[in-house]
């Protein structure tokens, strides 16, 4: 008699009785970007800007490149095979990141991995 009070349920929904419940949807997600720590953009010199400006040209396909690049407030390092360049975009990819070229504050060219 009892089993005809409650039918079945398939494993999914049965599953979901058991997840931990999130009272407050995004909370965690807040918390973790008000504790972020935003950094202002590196104003960079004339000499400095001309110097990565002849790195960008001397680059290509496949070199192996380490960059630095402001982004959402931070800096961030990429390392690895040089995959595109767009010129009138002004921009290049290593891997999948793409970058500006007026994000970019430091580059490395032509080093092994075993470098780093």
């Amino acid at each position: 008699m009892g089993d005809d009070l409650y039918p079945k349920m398939d494993r999914a929904s049965r599953a979901k009785q058991f997840m931990p419940f999130d009272a407050l949807k995004g909370f965690r997600e807040a918390l973790m970007e008000k504790e972020r720590v935003y950094v202002p953009r590196k104003e960079l010199s004339e000499e400095r800007k001309a110097e990565l400006d002849i790195m960008l040209r001397q680059i290509r396909l496949a070199d192996m490149v380490e960059a630095e690049y402001f982004r959402d407030g931070e800096y961030a390092r990429v390392m690895g095979h040089l995959s595109r360049i767009d010129e009138a975009g002004r921009a290049l990819e290593i891997g999948d990141v793409r970058i500006l070229f007026d994000d970019i504050s430091d580059i490395q060219v032509g080093f092994s991995e075993s470098q780093s």
